[in-house]
């Protein structure tokens, strides 16, 4: 039986609901605006999409989207497509043409957007997925339990090699598991990478010579392929234990090849996430997304976090995080660690944990940590000490009367 792919789509249509799955169906495999005498019977059996799938919702009065066919109702639905995997093989960048490519700009769509996808077998055989995932980073970090408590370098940019250092220094010596680049922070005059990656390595192995413990740290190493490989071997060099990629500019290509090449945990970073997904009428679901960057390689993948400083409400940020937690298809797990960021504190410990049921998480709170007016110190012990009491089901201001960093972190938590 022949291996097939499966999209599954929210539509909204001014035209005929079947006759614009049709359209979709056959604008993304074997048809064309016209009859042509070369698509055969036999071509379009072989070859072309089927509408799996096409279930009526709702109907509205106006488009949701510009530039479509006029009509005075548009329906809403469910539609599930399926291609044959012959007509591109195991590829993610031809997979991507083939479910997102032109369908959105036909004529007869007013609103779609990805929701789900279900990949053959074969995808795993010719995908590794991530080297590292959860086991291979709480390895490497000796952070066996819990979430690993973790931080970003601010200001984004505009400090040098040495000012990184020395807030690396602070969070080292406050007992930190993780520490990221900002996402805008590459390779600028002011923070060349060499210099950067140099300066805060001095200070993760030192300490490390001193505690046992070796921070992680991702170094954005976001660039074109040979530049990401030369900084991936340099953070090896140094001792380094993981990179960074801004998906969205590297790309599947970038991104598979970095993990080709890449003897480190790399962590994936989602911006740019708000321009294909923010209109609901538009764009992708995260669950589709981030399988796509699992089976690239991403280690880690960022998911936002509760009550955030974004627009995204939490039971998507939640959403979001059980996707990247679940099997990408039966035979490959591809197990990953999702990243909550944006405006997080030891607050949303136990809404987190209670929504996930488990803490194989980064929680990385950048404020919630430096702003603690006892010192980065107490703003770490106060934010690990918030998911002692999560785990333990413990209410955090009970838990707080027995630590003080956490006590005094209630007070400038808000």
């Amino acid at each position: 039986m022949t291996e097939r792919i499966h999209a599954t789509y929210w539509l909204e249509t001014g035209d005929d609901p079947r006759r614009a799955a049709d359209v979709i169906a056959g604008e993304q495999s074997s048809g064309t605006f016209v009859a042509l005498p070369n698509e055969t019977p036999e071509l379009k059996a072989r070859s072309g999409a089927r509408v799996e799938r096409l279930d009526v919702l709702e109907t509205a009065d106006a488009p949701s989207l510009p530039g479509g066919m006029r009509s005075d109702t548009y329906t809403r639905c469910t539609l599930e497509l399926s291609w044959p995997i012959g007509n591109f093989g195991a590829s993610l960048p031809n997979l991507m043409s083939t479910i997102a490519g032109n369908l959105f700009e036909l004529r007869q769509v007013s609103g779609l957007r990805l929701t789900g996808l279900r990949l053959p077998e074969s995808f795993a055989a010719a995908y590794p997925g991530p080297a590292f995932g959860i086991e291979g980073t709480r390895r490497l970090t000796g952070v066996a339990r819990g979430p690993l408590i973790g931080t970003i370098i601010k200001p984004s940019v505009g400090l040098s090699p040495e000012q990184t250092a020395q807030q690396v220094r602070e969070l080292v010596q406050g007992g930190i598991d993780f520490i990221k680049d900002d996402e805008l922070q590459a390779d600028g005059p002011h923070c060349p990478f060499d210099e950067r990656v140099k300066a805060v390595m001095r200070v993760v192995d030192e300490h490390a010579e001193r505690t046992g413990k070796k921070v992680m740290v991702a170094f954005n190493l976001t660039g074109d392929l040979d530049q990401m490989r030369r900084r991936h071997d340099l953070v090896l060099a140094y001792g380094g234990t993981c990179v960074m990629a801004v998906l969205n500019s590297v790309g599947i290509v970038g991104l598979h090849e970095l993990r080709r090449h890449s003897q480190l945990p790399i962590h994936a970073h989602r911006a740019g996430w708000g321009y294909l997904s923010r209109s609901p009428a538009l764009g992708w679901d995260y669950a589709p997304w981030q399988m796509i960057w699992r089976l690239a390689g991403a280690d880690h993948v960022h998911v936002n976090g509760l009550r955030n400083k974004f627009s995204e409400p939490d039971e998507s940020v939640i959403a979001a995080a059980r996707a990247v937690l679940a099997p990408v298809m039966a035979s490959a797990p591809m197990p990953a660690m999702p990243v909550f960021s944006s405006g997080q504190t030891g607050l949303q410990a136990a809404d987190t944990y209670a929504a996930l049921g488990c803490a194989d998480l980064i929680h990385t709170a950048g404020g919630g940590i430096f702003g603690h007016p006892q010192g980065v110190a107490a703003g770490v012990d106060a934010l690990r000490e918030a998911w002692c009491a999560a785990i333990e089901g413990v209410p955090l201001e009970q838990h707080a009367q027995r630590h003080p960093s956490l006590r005094a972190a209630l007070g400038f938590w808000k």
